[in-house]
């Protein structure tokens, strides 16, 4: 009989928890969530205080019926699954799957996995905390009614298969609108000076800034004109101290944010690594919005600062969390033992071990002393001084262990200048006055959203990563890298008393993993502002998120919080439903010069097509879908009207035709009644015959590869897929028994296996030719 059952929600985690206690315990894992709501129905009770219709998850029911046993059989169950809301709801959800006793079971939390703090949380034991429970469903039902109710509206008025949601809409909205921004700027230009100078007797060179910007190419000449014969001397010199702090130790979404500037890792990614971290007992619990450290981790910083640094290199801090809504008794992110400067284990869990080391233990080191010196230098033929920035670490502090990155893509770091006095005269080298151009803002990362989504109060550390999975998996957004544009400047040159003049070429405005909105993410994001903008309201989202806090505490019920809300949301669902037309972000771009018929862009039902005539004219207009990477906002007329050269007959192969043509999933090569999809390195406008028929030849290998069997020419063929070996015939999918050896089917047992209902596609009406 087993005497304790702790469970936990994943295997890794009972692994290291299993070695901490004796034999006494045994140590499970209930993989998660093992109740939720049913994924097919809406599953709350909208007209029963909004009461969620919770049940036991199919791939769960094994898991739970082995629990059960267990359970049963044990003297006490121990609840210890994590310490956030979520947590909370996973052990409520389990007491209620499991039928336990509240006499007999247990809430344990920590916020690390070592042994003392999984013996203290057993010392110290609580019962099921209901208000953060009702945090988590208040967030699950409301995300459930506004996903239930939207979504169904996008499919009637947008596109079919569109799905929105609460948080991850206001994401996609920040984008829509930065991309806006942008596509609105109008860069100016302007020139700024800066002189290579020298100490008379001194041969270190140094850069000085002219303050004044000049407009245009003819004022920054006659500045340069001007400055050929004039005089250079220090007007004055100030030296003064000054200091910089450590950052605090990592949250969630300042670890998200630096794993991304310094690790180039994904949000998501960043938290698959820490959440192994901390199941292995390597770091803090990693969900957490609160930059507190425990007395015992400051002690511990402290005694390894000092064995490893010196005693001048400590000093204790105790930061106070700013984010709106921080839990400040949780702990921040920091290692379980100070004393370990690395880890075992993959690269990336090393890595990202590291950064939280060094950010953890630079929170509590000494500042970095500095000494910070400006030149002012007089020109005799200027009215402004130039003007020269410098500092000396003097002593480096914190910064001998870590240096925060910064999202800023212009940053300059200043040097260290000569000494000088006033006075002292100085030679030019040389004086340029170079055209820059104003920028606009910059697209989000991953990162810098995150940082965006903290500050409004948008999410919780728990939801970042999944809002910015989602809203990519659902294609409103895409992530990718795009080249510089070159753009030619001017660069005037001051040089032994002449001004010479070149133009250069400059790279502008690269994009390296950004975060660009797709044209159904442009188009959902317009129609749910036009019509649900209170939802889509950054503060409302905000607001909703300060409520969920509230009831965590305790302060407000759950189900009224979700009446208040409902009403209002569902009576502007029936207006919009009624009341709104259809809506595909319809373009007009010209004329076509052949037929004289207009052209427009807009979204289909699948996705973004041309359309060359109207849609209620009596001749049926012609359709063809945009090229991956074209886009409704900024197609020309031209580059639609090319869309409609295809398909293009390309030449013959075995004495059939090739052609390539674009589609619904991109462009492909036609041959004998059979499709290849063209790469992406592949241009389908001069793509030629040799690269079709390699295309060609390349999918007959592999399909050589994946045929078990082939019957009547193809028609009936065995299969190896990608979750083993199937049944087609005429196209149509169907499952093979598990008892059937695939290799050994007659065509009269493939097609006795397809009149089989149970071995049928699910869901779908199958025709089959005869």
């Amino acid at each position: 009989m087993t005497k304790n059952l702790v469970i936990v929600e994943s295997p890794a985690k009972a692994k290291t928890i299993e070695g901490f206690l004796g034999k006494d315990y045994t140590v499970k894992s209930s993989f998660g969530h093992v109740m939720d709501l049913n994924k097919t129905k809406i599953s709350v009770d909208i007209e029963n205080d909004f009461e969620p219709k919770y049940e036991i998850s199919p791939d769960k029911k094994k898991i739970v019926s082995e629990l059960k046993k267990l359970a049963k059989a044990a003297e006490t169950v121990w609840l210890a699954s994590d310490e956030d809301r979520e947590g909370e709801a996973i052990s409520w959800h389990l007491f209620n799957a499991l039928g336990l006793k509240e006499e007999s079971s247990k809430r344990i939390v920590f916020h690390e996995i070592t042994k003392g703090a999984i013996k203290n949380a057993i010392k110290n034991p609580r019962s099921i905390d209901k208000h953060l429970v009702d945090a988590q469903q208040a967030r699950r039902v409301l995300d459930r009614l506004v996903g239930y109710e939207l979504s169904p509206l996008l499919w009637r008025k947008v596109k079919p298969g569109l799905s929105a949601g609460r948080v991850q809409s206001v994401a996609v909205r920040l984008i829509v609108e930065r991309e806006k921004d942008i596509e609105n700027f109008k860069s100016t230009s302007n020139f700024r000076l800066r002189g290579e100078f020298t100490v008379e007797g001194n041969g270190k060179v140094f850069f000085a800034d002219y303050p004044v910007r000049f407009k245009n190419r003819e004022e920054a000449s006659k500045f340069l004109e001007n400055q050929a014969d004039a005089t250079f001397s220090v007007a004055h010199v100030e030296t003064k101290p000054g200091k910089k702090s450590p950052a605090p130790p990592f949250t969630t979404s300042t670890l998200q944010q630096e794993a991304s500037r310094k690790l180039g890792f994904s949000v998501a990614n960043t938290m698959r690594v820490a959440q192994r971290l901390y199941e292995s007992g390597k770091i803090s619990y990693m969900r957490t919005d609160s930059v507190n450290l425990s007395k015992t981790a400051l002690a511990m910083a402290k005694e390894e600062i000092i064995n490893s640094f010196g005693e001048e290199y400590s000093k204790t801090r105790n930061f106070s969390t700013t984010t709106k809504g921080a839990q400040e008794a949780h702990e921040a992110i920091r290692p379980t033992y100070f004393s370990n400067d690395s880890v075992n284990g993959a690269s990336d869990e090393q890595r990202l071990y590291s950064l939280i080391w060094k950010r953890a233990i630079a929170s509590q080191m000494s500042e970095a002393k500095l000494e910070k010196t400006t030149i002012s230098i007089a020109s005799t033929k200027a009215k402004d001084n130039f003007i020269a920035n410098g500092e000396v670490i003097k002593f480096d502090g914190f910064l001998k262990v870590y240096i925060e990155s910064t999202d800023d893509e212009d940053a300059e770091q200043e040097g260290v200048l000569p000494a000088t006095n006033k006075g002292d005269s100085l030679n030019l080298l040389e004086m340029r006055a170079r055209e820059r151009f104003t920028k606009h803002l910059p697209r989000f990362t991953e990162a810098s959203l995150v940082k965006k989504l903290e500050e409004l109060g948008i999410g919780r550390p728990s939801t970042y990563a999944p809002t910015i999975s989602t809203i990519q998996k659902r294609e409103y957004v895409v992530k990718e890298s795009r080249p510089p544009i070159k753009k030619e400047i001017v660069l005037l040159t001051l040089k032994d008393g002449k001004v010479k003049s070149e133009t250069l070429s400059e790279n502008m405005n690269s994009e390296k993993a950004k975060l660009f909105p797709t044209d159904i993410g442009i188009l959902v994001t317009e129609f749910l502002v036009k019509n649900f903008d209170d939802v889509l309201e950054y503060s409302f989202t905000a607001g909703v998120e300060k409520e969920f806090d509230d009831i965590s505490e305790g302060k407000k019920e759950w189900n009224e919080m979700i009446k208040e809300f409902y009403g209002p949301f569902h009576s502007k669902i029936e207006t919009t439903r009624e009341e709104s037309g259809k809506f595909s972000g319809e373009r007009l771009l010209g004329t076509d010069p052949e037929s004289g018929k207009n052209v427009f862009v807009k979204i289909g039902r699948y996705g973004p097509l041309a359309q060359i005539g109207d849609t209620d004219s009596e001749e049926k207009p012609k359709f063809a879908g945009l090229r991956k990477g074209q886009s409704l906002q900024t197609i020309t007329l031209e580059e639609a009207l090319k869309l409609f050269d295809f398909p293009r007959s390309i030449g013959e192969y075995e004495g059939k035709e090739v052609s390539v043509a674009i589609g619904r999933f991109g462009p492909y090569v036609k041959h004998d009644g059979k499709f290849v999809s063209i790469k992406k390195d592949d241009d389908p406008a001069s793509i030629g015959l040799e690269r079709c028929i390699e295309l060609i030849e390349d999918k007959r290998l592999v399909e050589k590869n994946k045929t078990i069997k082939s019957f009547k020419d193809g028609e009936v063929l065995v299969l190896n897929g990608r979750y083993g070996p199937y049944l087609t015939i005429n196209k149509v999918n169907f499952k093979i028994p598990k008892d059937v050896v695939p290799a050994d089917l007659t065509l009269e047992e493939c097609i006795k296996i397809s009149e089989d209902p149970k071995n049928m596609p699910k869901k779908r009406y199958v025709k089959r030719k005869k």
